[in-house]
């Protein structure tokens, strides 16, 4: 009889309970892995929103972006986004920095050879403002890789409708599937159909979401009295399947391995068959 068994198990006890809630989930929310970075993040974003507005960064971050509605109306939100997302852009830590705030995580679930969104993007909503909604989708239907996933970051904190839905894994399912018998209806239908079945997450500042993007998700008019801030960007495994979105277009690789490069760059030699 053997002294010692190895063990059969390729994953940590922590990697695999981080699995099985993702796979039965879709969704995981973690502390982010480097608030330092989340803070940078923020207070680049403040400083930007500050300029646009011309009035100073004031010390209370999350204040000033929680009630940036009282500066800026519904019909000024998409300047103004755009200019903060371009200053946010413009940095040339940002990526790894976003990175940075799940990199254990992506690892885990995605792989550790990952392709990155080249753009991070920036979302702002304001209370009760209907022009900057995103319906109940699954991004696989706008030519999305269904082997991606989505890092999401807010940067105050977000409670019930401030945050984003997530259809529960069974009905999900169900509904998907069923999606034939409601052409011809609205995307409103369908979220009337899903609605006792979504589940608003609260994300408290600090904390993040990975989640798949295959999963039916969007949100729905703000109805908390403070503006939404947050930003989204997709990775996936580099040798996974690509659809619309192609590497060195909308990706760019980020932790190739060196086996892998070589691999890449390999050719055959070609031999005389005569």
């Amino acid at each position: 009889m053997r002294d010692a068994v190895p063990s059969a198990e390729f994953m940590r006890e922590d990697e695999r309970r981080l699995c099985d809630a993702f796979l039965s989930q879709g969704i995981v929310k973690i502390a982010a892995e480097d608030r330092t970075a989340l803070d940078a993040m923020r207070e680049t974003i403040a400083k930007a929103a500050a300029r646009w507005l011309s009035v100073p960064v004031p010390a209370d971050l999350e204040m000033f972006l929680n009630t940036v509605h009282l500066h800026v109306a519904a019909e000024q939100l998409n300047p103004f986004r755009l200019h903060v997302a371009a200053a946010l852009n413009a940095e040339p830590w940002l990526r790894a920095a976003y990175y940075s705030l799940a990199r254990r995580t992506l690892e885990t679930l995605v792989g550790n050879e990952l392709v990155m969104q080249r753009q991070i993007n920036l979302s702002i909503q304001l209370p009760n403002d209907t022009s900057s909604l995103l319906p109940v989708h699954s991004d696989v239907w706008a030519g999305d890789s269904p082997y991606e996933v989505v890092l999401w970051v807010p940067y105050v904190t977000c409670r019930r409708t401030k945050s984003m839905f997530f259809c529960e894994p069974a009905r999900d399912a169900e509904a998907q599937a069923g999606l034939a018998a409601m052409q011809g209806r609205t995307v409103e239908d369908l979220y009337a159909a899903i609605e006792p079945h979504v589940t608003f997450i609260d994300v408290p500042y600090g904390d993040v979401l990975v989640f798949t993007q295959n999963i039916l998700h969007g949100n729905r008019v703000n109805a908390e009295p403070e503006t939404r801030w947050s930003s989204n960007c997709r990775f996936k495994s580099a040798l996974s399947p690509y659809a619309d979105k192609k590497l060195g277009e909308f990706f760019e690789p980020i932790t190739l391995r060196p086996a892998t490069r070589l691999g890449l760059r390999y050719r055959l030699p070609e031999f005389d068959r005569e």
